[in-house]
């Protein structure tokens, strides 16, 4: 006896289904997209605003408190010394950053895969952690064998542990009742790993890459402090000691500016990175109507 359900048209199965599948979240409008760009624009510029009256209307010293404008005039005039400074730090930043994204990555599959190596290095990585980078610079200073090494070797330690951590911790977050539905069908370690594991592991991984690239900038930043290094390829670091030591103020402040924007740009690059892997399946980035 055949069913009701077998007799229908194959267009009308497919119609009710596509029915009952949930409808594509609302796209956002471009008065909302608008006002998302606008208003922290406005807020900058109103806050500009203010710093520039409050400078004019009390006369404060620009080597107290500099105007827009001089930070503007120093920002232009000082461009090439403070952008191949920026260059220098920018260096440092990725290039530390990268190194904790393979050393992170490597290390947290291998202790996923090993109980054993579980036990024998994360305590060690926590220790490096909690322990802070200005206190074991100057070791490090001592025995790399340059300052631009030195200053590497301190971003890395910073940056390390958040991909570390989180790259674990979303290896061992994986569904057990997928795991054996994988060992129910004869997968291998390695097929559970790289078809399971790490698919689960990736919305971990992108916090930690967020978090580690700002903390590779202030790393980078920090160890340039400790080290003291000086000459023409230095950092922006260097470049706020010397402004300090001058009362260069105006420069000072336009460093310190260049270094933010890098922090945003970094934030903003990191977020886009997340967004673009996770946007079409995982939660987190999923636009949804309530």
């Amino acid at each position: 006896m055949t069913s009701i359900d077998a007799e229908k048209p194959m267009a009308e199965v497919a119609e009710r289904i596509e029915d009952e599948l949930p409808s594509p979240p609302p796209r956002v409008s471009l008065g909302e997209r608008f006002a998302q760009i606008a208003v922290p624009l406005v807020m900058l510029a109103g806050m500009i605003v203010l710093w520039h009256v409050y400078v004019t209307v009390y006369q404060v010293p620009h080597y107290i408190l500099p105007s827009p404008l001089r930070v503007a005039e120093a920002l232009y005039t000082d461009w090439p010394i403070l952008f191949r400074a920026l260059q220098v730090t920018v260096e440092i930043t990725f290039s530390a950053l990268a190194l904790a994204l393979l050393g992170g990555v490597t290390i947290a599959i291998i202790m996923s895969q090993s109980r054993l190596a579980e036990l024998a290095i994360y305590p060690y990585a926590v220790i490096l952690q909690v322990t802070p980078i200005v206190a074991i610079a100057p070791l490090i200073i001592i025995y790399a064998p340059t300052t631009h090494a030195a200053l590497l070797i301190c971003a890395f330690l910073v940056a390390f542990f958040p991909v570390l951590s989180n790259t674990t911790q979303g290896l061992k977050s994986t569904d057990h009742n997928l795991l054996n539905l994988f060992e129910l069908y004869g997968a291998t370690r390695l097929q559970a790993l790289l078809l399971l594991k790490i698919p689960n592991a990736l919305p971990y991984f992108l916090v930690g890459l967020r978090i580690a690239g700002g903390l590779a900038l202030i790393a980078s930043v920090v160890a340039e402090f400790v080290a003291g290094s000086a000459g023409a390829n230095s950092g922006l670091a260097f470049r706020l000691l010397e402004s300090q030591f001058r009362l260069n103020i105006p420069r000072l402040y336009a460093a310190l500016l260049l270094l933010s924007l890098t922090g945003v740009v970094i934030f903003f690059g990191t977020s886009l990175i997340s967004y673009l892997l996770l946007r079409k399946w995982h939660e987190s980035a999923v636009r949804r109507e309530n």
